[in-house]
């Protein structure tokens, strides 16, 4: 919870930084506590689980990370949008229903080939 916790406040500040037009060195510690929480959250439900990365909350991560490296590597004149997107879809994805969340995609296409 703790980490949860900090990996909000941190990517809350990170957003709000791009938003206001923050040099990188001014939230520069914000980045690195929002990455690193965020990697030890990820690692501790791939550590309970591998197969999380092929289920719904895994796959909205995994396209949370997308959004986020198009905005830094790709886009970064438009680095504020994607990190946007990145956070709806982390919101989505944290609150959406459990069929949802647990919805297991190497199953449904094992399923859908039968």
């Amino acid at each position: 919870m703790l980490l949860r916790s900090m990996h909000i406040v941190t990517t809350a500040i990170v957003l709000g930084g791009v938003f206001f037009g923050a040099k990188h060195g001014e939230i520069y510690i914000a980045i690195w506590a929002a990455i690193l929480s965020g990697f030890l959250m990820l690692l501790a439900d791939v550590y309970k689980s591998p197969r999380i990365l092929v289920q719904g909350s895994g796959l909205f991560s995994l396209l949370k990370l997308a959004f986020l490296g198009t905005g830094f590597f790709m886009l970064p004149g438009h680095r504020f949008y994607w990190y946007m997107g990145a956070t709806i879809i982390a919101s989505v994805g944290s609150h959406m229903p459990g069929v949802v969340r647990h919805f297991d995609l190497l199953e449904w296409l094992k399923k859908r080939r039968h």
